[in-house]
């Protein structure tokens, strides 16, 4: 038996419309400045703590193999079929490689480019939601409505 905080990995889930609404209006309304700058630079940040957290939250449910990286646990999730075939593994290992860039490098981080991400971040994060909801209902059931 499977302990799998369905709760939990909604409430990460249930961020990512914020994320797409900030890397969208970021990307929209593009000026180089350092207000869009630092939202986009937030967006992809929590980004990978959305895709991150989720995937440990289902690495440690259904005991996957243990993950020793960022990109490892995209990995793991991928070959355990989390992912599904829709292709967002090669966007969201790209995503991952960000973390350390954007938390430990920050001072480096060029505030005054659009990163190529976050134009596909909204439908890549979204599709991402919607692959781990088939998959928990795939191997635990459908949910019921609460």
């Amino acid at each position: 038996m499977y302990y799998v905080n369905r709760k939990q990995i909604e409430n990460i889930l249930d961020q990512i419309p914020a994320i797409g609404t900030g890397l969208h209006s970021a990307a929209d309304s593009w000026d180089g400045g350092i207000i869009k700058g630092l939202v986009q630079e937030r967006c992809l940040h929590l980004a990978i703590e959305v895709v991150t957290d989720v995937g440990s939250c289902l690495i440690d449910g259904f005991i996957m193999r243990d993950a020793g990286s960022y990109e490892d646990i995209i990995s793991i999730i991928n070959e355990e079929k989390v992912l599904g075939d829709s292709g967002i593994y090669a966007v969201l290992i790209e995503l991952v490689a960000l973390r350390k860039p954007l938390v430990q490098d920050y001072y480096n981080w060029d505030r005054s480019r659009l990163h190529p991400l976050a134009a596909l971040l909204p439908d890549t994060l979204e599709r991402f939601a919607l692959e781990v909801r088939r998959y928990l209902d795939q191997e635990l059931g459908a949910q019921l409505p609460v």
